[in-house]
């Protein structure tokens, strides 16, 4: 599996506005990309306007198709004025779960 990490710092008095956004791009992938098995959103708790987002994919073609849905690019449409600074992101392979334990557990992210 393919996971990336990435960190956002975002305009102090936009940050209500990030997690609403955030969102709807989080709950699009997981529902709409098949290819989606996690989707974790996370403020920093010393710095409000700081967030780790946390994603794993089946593989990096998933996730190229996911930064072409529809969800997605609404969400960076939104959300780029917000940046402070630009986003950094750390490109990952999972060791744990296996790849069949992370499919087995997407049907769990469906219940809001």
């Amino acid at each position: 599996m393919y996971a990336i990490f990435v960190t956002i710092k975002i305009k102090e008095d936009r940050v209500d506005e990030f997690m609403a956004a955030s969102l709807g791009d989080a709950q699009g992938s997981v529902r709409d990309e098949p290819g989606c098995f996690r989707f974790d959103i996370l403020q920093d708790p010393q710095l409000a306007s700081r967030f780790y987002l946390y994603e794993v994919y089946l593989d990096q073609k998933a996730f190229e198709a996911h930064l072409e849905a529809p969800h997605f690019i609404k969400w960076k449409s939104i959300v780029s004025e917000m940046f402070e600074g630009d986003p950094t992101r750390i490109d990952m392979k999972t060791i744990f779960p296996s790849e069949q334990g992370w499919k087995q557990q997407k049907p769990g992210l469906l219940q809001w």
